[in-house]
């Protein structure tokens, strides 16, 4: 048997490729589902569904470069003559699928790779390559559409896949000509056809498929943010001090990894004396829960186990703000999800004129406001929560 194509069969390598890629995603597929449905409640659950998409994300790479190897070889190669070529309608519509099928295996891993690099926390690849890729940022917008996309092609990948099975079948028992034969191991007895004649008509065809589809799926509104939960933006507060720019971040660690986010609706009541020694002033902040963004665990932080934010939509720090000998603190109580702790918050500050320029961190711990109750050790969450503070007011 060749390893190279010939003008009456496949040759080994490429047989190679397509049965090695047909059980990649054999196993991919399910994965994916599985994993996609599974629970994650206690920290048992969710070492399960990280580990089952850490083989889900690790494959599609695999499957990602096993498809660029096949398409190179594959441009190097004579392709067997069409055995239908006599049903030019069939036989067109038949490439199309194939060069949709083609596309797919590219577009449906990379697309997971691009918004795996663009997120961050969950499920890691088991690859020695790292978690990012060039040019991709840590990007809310881009995870969520390249997700979007993902679960699009996917569907493209999976149609064209039945489609190249029932014409397989078809070609075997209706036809009944050596179609499948010709890709499997072993001599065949596949007649010398006609030479086949490349044409730009099937990859253009295919490439318009997906072009119809983006588009329908934008128009439908699948590109806009559907974890997030939706809520009323804060209303303005009125305040001596006002906050022109600022940042409430937060930093926490799953299964070993850091995970970064922010909230991007707060408020914040400041009246504050520069002059002042002792106490200063006083801060009211009240913060959107639901404006978090935190990595890939964005909705599960909004569940009932974390922040709860269907019952409890926003936390509040309230506090004095004691100067001493131009150090600052905020000392007071916070309340999350319904638990109030008190929080001595250090920070350093700037003020020029009616400018002021404030930042600090602090640590907190999940424990002391009952977020992540069933996750009694730090396998898969870990027990601190850094908190940065970064704040531009003028007054």
């Amino acid at each position: 048997m060749s390893v190279s194509n010939t003008p009456r069969s496949y040759g080994t390598v490429t047989k190679t490729f397509h049965w090695v890629t047909a059980g990649l995603i054999l196993v991919i597929a399910p994965l994916g589902i599985i994993a996609e449905r599974l629970p994650y409640a206690t920290d048992a659950e969710l070492a399960v569904k990280a580990q089952l998409f850490s083989a889900h994300k690790t494959l599609g790479v695999i499957v990602f470069a096993v498809a660029l190897a096949r398409i190179l070889w594959a441009l190097t190669q004579t392709k067997p003559g069409d055995l239908n070529h006599a049903h030019k309608v069939q036989s067109a519509l038949a490439a199309v699928a194939h060069w949709t099928l083609y596309i797919s295996l590219v577009a449906v891993p990379l697309t997971g790779w691009v918004h795996h690099a663009a997120t961050s926390g969950f499920a890691p690849l088991w690859l020695p390559i790292g978690q990012n890729l060039p040019l991709v940022p840590k990007s809310e917008s881009i995870a969520e559409t390249m997700a979007a996309l993902h679960w699009l092609f996917g569907k493209i990948m999976i149609a064209s896949i039945l489609l190249h099975i029932a014409g397989a079948l078809k070609h075997h028992f209706i036809d009944k000509d050596a179609t499948l034969r010709r890709m499997w191991f072993g001599k065949t007895d596949a007649p010398l056809m006609p030479a086949h004649r490349g044409s730009f008509a099937a990859p253009v065809g295919a490439a318009l498929i997906f072009a119809l589809a983006t588009g329908g799926a934008a128009t439908a509104g699948l590109f806009r943010d559907h974890d997030s939960v939706a809520g009323a933006a804060l209303a303005a507060v009125a305040s001596e001090w006002t906050v022109t720019e600022g940042q409430i971040a937060i930093s926490v660690t799953q299964l070993g990894s850091p995970v970064a986010g922010s909230f991007t609706d707060w408020t914040a009541a400041i009246s504050f004396d520069p002059t002042a020694t002792g106490v200063a002033g006083e801060v009211t902040t009240t913060i959107a829960i639901p404006s978090l963004t935190l990595g890939s665990v964005t909705s599960q932080a909004m569940g009932a186990d974390f922040f709860d934010s269907a019952t409890y939509p926003t936390a509040t720090f309230t506090g004095a703000i004691l100067a001493d000998a131009g150090r600052y603190t905020a000392d007071g109580v916070l309340t999350i999800k319904g638990a109030t702790v008190p929080v001595s918050f250090p920070f350093d500050l700037t003020v020029a004129d009616d400018k002021a320029e404030m930042s600090g961190t602090l640590t907190l711990d999940r424990r002391d406001f009952g977020i992540g109750a069933s996750m009694a050790d730090e396998s898969s969450l870990g027990f601190a929560v850094d908190v940065t503070l970064s704040v531009s007011a003028t007054r």
